[in-house]
C-alpha cells in the first residue's frame, strides 16, 4: 500500500532523511520510532504531502504521489490520507460535531449524508455525548478523539498520526494506544504512526522502522527487532527494558580474549542474574536503582559510563552505592562491531 523508494529530505547541507526504502502492505500499522532528530517527523510530512522529497519516490498503491527527481508532489487533499498532530489542531470556535463535520463539507457531502458519518464516528470513539462542546470544554483525552473522529470522518485510506499521545498522561496513553489500534481494524486503512517511546512502537505495530541519524537502521516486525537486532542501535533502544551492550574490554580478560578488539557483547537482561559477592564469570557495578515488573524485579547498575540492567526473579536488598556483581550467561545473545554492525 505504501512504498517508499530511495528517499532524501535536505535542509541546507544536511540529510534529515536519507536514502531511505521500504514498503508495507494495505492495512498495515506502520511505527517510525527513533530519537529526536532521526527524521521520522520530517518523513511522515513527506508522506502527508506537506514536505516535498529532495530525492526518491513515495507510492501509494499503484499511484506515485511524490517525486523528489522531478520536483513535484501530489496536493495533500489529493492523498486520501488523514493525518492527527500531537497538539490536535482543533478549532475552537467548532463544537466537537462541527470539527468531525467540516472535512465532509469540503469534500463536497450532503448535509443528511454528514450527519450520518459524524454521528457515526462519534459513536465509534464513544464521544458522542460530547457533541455541541467546544474544543476548551473538554479534556485533552477527550480532544484526542475529535481529532481521531475527524480524521477518519472522510474514510480515508491512509492514517497518518505524528506523536498524538505524547500530551496526555500515563495511564490515559495505555487506554489511547487501545482506542487507536481498534480504530486502525474497524476502518481497514493502512496506518503510519510516529513515535519516540519503543513502548508504542512494538505494542502497536505490525511494521516497525527504527531510524537514527536520517537513516532506517532496521525494518521488521517488532518480534524480529528484539529477537534479531541488526545494530548495536537497535539492541539498547527495542525491547522493555532493551538489551545491555558491554565492551569486550569490560569482560573478565578470560571472555575478552575470544572476541575481536573494540567489538561490544549483547546480553539480554532477563539472561542475568544478581549476588552479593564476586562469583565466576560476574561484573561488579555500584547498584543504582531497582524497581518491581510484572512480578520479578528489575534491577540495574552502574561502572562509570556503563549501565546494565538485569530481570530477576528476586535480588538481595542493596542500598544506592553498594557493590553489586551480575553473572553474564556463558555466551552474549549477539556481538557488534566497533561500528554498531552485527557480527554474529
Amino acid at each position: 500500500m505504501i512504498r517508499i523508494d530511495n528517499l532524501v529530505k535536505t535542509f541546507g547541507s544536511a540529510n534529515a532523511v536519507d536514502d531511505i526504502s521500504f514498503s508495507v502492505p494495505e492495512g498495515a500499522f506502520l511505527v517510525l520510532v527513533g530519537p529526536s532528530g532521526c527524521g521520522k517527523s520530517t518523513m511522515l510530512r513527506m508522506l502527508a504531502g506537506l514536505e516535498q522529497p529532495s530525492g526518491g519516490q513515495v507510492q501509494f498503491g499503484d499511484k506515485v504521489v511524490s517525486d523528489g527527481q522531478k520536483g513535484w508532489t501530489i496536493d495533500p487533499a489529493q492523498r486520501d490520507t488523514g493525518l492527527v498532530f500531537q497538539s490536535y489542531a482543533l478549532w475552537p470556535h467548532m463544537t466537537v460535531a462541527g470539527n468531525v463535520d467540516w472535512p465532509l463539507k469540503v469534500a463536497g457531502l450532503g448535509k443528511p449524508e454528514r450527519q450520518a458519518r459524524v454521528t457515526e464516528v462519534l459513536k465509534m470513539l464513544g464521544i458522542e455525548a460530547l457533541s455541541a462542546r467546544y474544543p476548551n470544554e473538554i479534556s485533552g483525552g477527550q480532544q484526542q478523539r475529535v481529532a481521531i473522529a475527524r480524521m477518519i470522518a472522510p474514510r480515508p485510506s491512509i492514517l497518518l498520526f505524528d506523536e498524538p499521545l505524547s500530551n496526555l498522561d500515563a495511564k490515559l496513553r495505555v487506554e489511547m494506544r487501545t482506542e487507536l489500534l481498534r480504530v486502525h481494524r474497524a476502518t481497514g486503512a493502512t496506518s503510519v504512526y510516529v513515535t519516540h517511546d519503543q513502548v508504542e512502537a512494538m505494542t502497536m505495530a505490525s511494521h516497525v522502522a527504527v531510524l537514527n541519524h536520517g537513516k532506517v537502521e532496521q525494518f521488521g516486525t517488532p518480534e524480529e527487532l528484539v529477537q534479531n537486532p541488526a545494530t548495536a542501535f537497535v539492541a539498547t533502544f527495542v525491547g522493555t527494558p532493551p538489551a545491555n551492550l558491554v565492551p569486550i574490554s569490560a569482560l573478565p580478560p578470560a571472555r575478552a580474549a575470544e572476541f575481536p578488539p573494540g567489538a561490544s557483547a549483547m546480553y539480554r537482561p532477563e539472561d542475568l542474574s544478581v549476588s552479593a559477592t564476586p562469583v565466576e564469570g560476574s561484573l561488579a557495578f555500584d547498584f543504582a536503582e531497582a524497581s518491581p515488573v510484572a512480578g520479578r524485579t528489575m534491577l540495574t547498575g552502574t561502572q562509570g559510563a556503563l549501565r546494565i540492567t538485569a530481570v530477576v526473579d528476586a535480588a538481595p536488598r542493596f542500598a544506592v552505592g553498594d557493590k553489586v556483581h551480575l553473572v553474564l550467561p556463558a555466551a552474549p545473545a549477539a556481538l557488534f562491531a566497533e561500528n554498531g554492525e552485527r557480527l554474529s
